[in-house]
């Protein structure tokens, strides 16, 4: 009977969450549409740097985005999107800045847009993915920078390729996405719905994938790329990575990490309270505070705000890390 129930709880989780994330996507790009032609912030689709397909042998094919290095001896930033989003999409905000100063590394995670699509996801693939692609491109060290879903994974490519980390800043973000006794209910209901939907769920973000053109870097209306970007992760990729972020919780060997790290914290965020990011700060030995006004979305909707407190934390975390062997 308790098998019964928690199935019969799981399937009803899992249809709240799909029309929760559909319905969320939909409000989200409409947003994103009239916040951009209200504001005019960015009336064009800002100048992208190329990406390529890369195989990862035994792993499968990612879109990596390079930049380069501006100069010899430039840091390396190694940037993680967050859910339902792309590298693109995350930061093409702020890439112009960032590589300015830095060589940019970023890629599509598993199961979102042109990342792999594995038999389940996995934040510690993931990790292990971003690893086999600085290796290819001769990166050495890197500060592992991780928004939302992307601080997830910073944390776990510090836990398990801390020789490749020179430092993490961690924005709007959280050790352990379980924060009060909803969640506590709500993901193993959820994670015994994905064990028995994973193959369906499968075979809808590999079809996305398979259809998905070149990306599009030029001449393009700014709202009409990141509606098609955003559509580039399938609906059906969020039940199974909700499921795997229900299952984190970095909080018990967070007090090892032994690099700078600088941790943005959203004050006005709804997704993830600005208390359990502070206390993710506050374990992290050293952990440097930086607060931005707005909410989780702040990284597109409140981007005059929350750039300069983001760049300011990255810049820190850079100086912190002093002269490094960057790359071979």
């Amino acid at each position: 009977m308790t098998t019964q129930l928690a199935r019969a709880a799981g399937r009803h989780v899992l249809k709240g969450s799909y029309v929760a994330a559909r319905t969320s996507g939909r409000v989200a790009v409409a947003g994103l549409r009239v916040g951009i032609r209200a504001t005019q912030q960015f009336p064009d689709l800002p100048e992208l740097p190329e990406g390529r397909y890369v195989d990862l042998p035994g792993r499968g094919e990612v879109y990596v985005v390079d930049t380069g290095a501006p100069r010899e001896g430039a840091p390396t930033l190694l940037l993680f999107h967050g859910l339902a989003t792309t590298a693109y999409l995350n930061w093409f905000s702020t890439l112009d800045e960032l590589r300015a100063e830095n060589r940019v590394v970023m890629l599509d995670q598993r199961w979102h847009g042109r990342g792999i699509v594995s038999d389940r996801f996995s934040l510690e693939e993931c990790a292990d993915d971003t690893a086999a692609v600085l290796e290819q491109l001769g990166v050495v060290r890197a500060v592992a920078v991780g928004y939302s879903l992307g601080g997830a994974l910073a944390q776990t490519f510090w836990r398990r390729h801390p020789e490749r980390t020179a430092g993490l800043v961690l924005a709007s973000t959280a050790a352990c996405w379980r924060g009060n006794l909803g969640d506590a209910l709500f993901y193993p209901a959820l994670g015994l719905a994905n064990d028995r939907l994973r193959p369906h769920y499968r075979s809808r973000v590999a079809e996305v994938r398979s259809g998905l053109a070149d990306v599009a870097l030029a001449g393009a209306e700014l709202s009409t790329w990141a509606w098609a970007e955003f559509r580039s992760t399938s609906v059906w990729a969020m039940p199974e990575v909700l499921g795997v972020l229900g299952t984190f919780d970095a909080r018990p060997w967070l007090g090892e990490v032994d690099v700078p790290t600088a941790v943005v914290v959203t004050s006005r965020d709804r997704a993830i309270s600005p208390s359990r990011q502070r206390a993710m700060a506050a374990a992290i030995p050293g952990a440097v505070v930086h607060e931005a006004p707005g909410g989780h979305a702040s990284v597109v909707f409140d981007v005059e705000r929350w750039r300069p407190v983001f760049l300011r934390a990255v810049a820190e975390v850079v100086e912190r890390a002093g002269n490094q062997a960057w790359c071979t």
